[in-house]
């Protein structure tokens, strides 16, 4: 479990390798992961509130695990969500569920940042954060990084200091990835679930279309 205590610390000293993320939850199953799951028990609401986009009764259904130091989820974010966004969440055609599993404690960072953005701005803080990725999540002095960016969202020091030793959130994602993991077989980053149907790792807006356009003939 990550605690307050040990986030801060690890959050402090991640120029210095990470050392501290030995302790971080790991990830172990006694089994390869179904290739789908129940869609009604994905869909449940969990410690948080889930973070989604488009109509709940939409015909298709994407759940989104990722990370935010995950380079591939950042490749997703960047690349292709807006054109899958564009093209079936705004036309009411896809309901778009994103679910924090923090590989790190910088990710978890990240994730709390977004939570707590002024405004209610989980998506914009997300999409900034994975587009300056390189200049927060790969540096000597990650936390100047971090803070660097509240301040594009209205935190202020004593907010963002808050924000990163708030123990209640930090015990919230950790149980949102722990049901992930416990539940649904998560291994990794990014990982979605399309009605169910287990996808593990970058999709193209091409790949993506294969999969939902199925879906919604009928």
């Amino acid at each position: 479990m990550l605690t307050r205590r040990r986030f801060l610390t690890t959050t402090a000293v991640a120029a210095a390798g990470f050392a501290a993320l030995a302790s971080f939850p790991g990830l172990a199953f006694a089994q390869e992961p179904a290739a789908t799951v129940d869609v009604n028990e994905l869909m449940k609401p969990g410690a948080l509130p889930d973070m989604a986009l488009g109509d709940p009764n939409a015909k298709v259904k994407v759940v989104e695990y990722m990370s935010m130091t995950c380079s591939h989820c950042a490749d997703f974010h960047n690349e292709t969500f807006e054109e899958i966004k564009t093209k079936y969440i705004d036309t009411g055609k896809m309901y778009f569920v994103l679910r924090e599993f923090p590989l790190d404690p910088l990710a978890a960072a990240g994730f709390m940042l977004a939570r707590n953005a002024p405004g209610g701005k989980y998506f914009e803080v997300i999409s900034y954060l994975f587009k300056t990725q390189r200049e927060w999540a790969f540096v000597e002095d990650p936390l100047s990084g971090l803070r660097n960016v509240s301040k594009q969202f209205g935190y202020s020091p004593a907010t963002f200091e808050a924000t990163l030793t708030d123990q209640k959130l930090l015990d919230d994602l950790n149980a949102t990835r722990k049901r992930g993991a416990d539940e649904f077989g998560i291994t990794g980053t990014p990982t979605f679930f399309i009605n169910g149907q287990r996808e593990v790792g970058f999709m193209s807006v091409e790949e993506m279309s294969a999969k939902i356009d199925p879906l919604l003939q009928g």
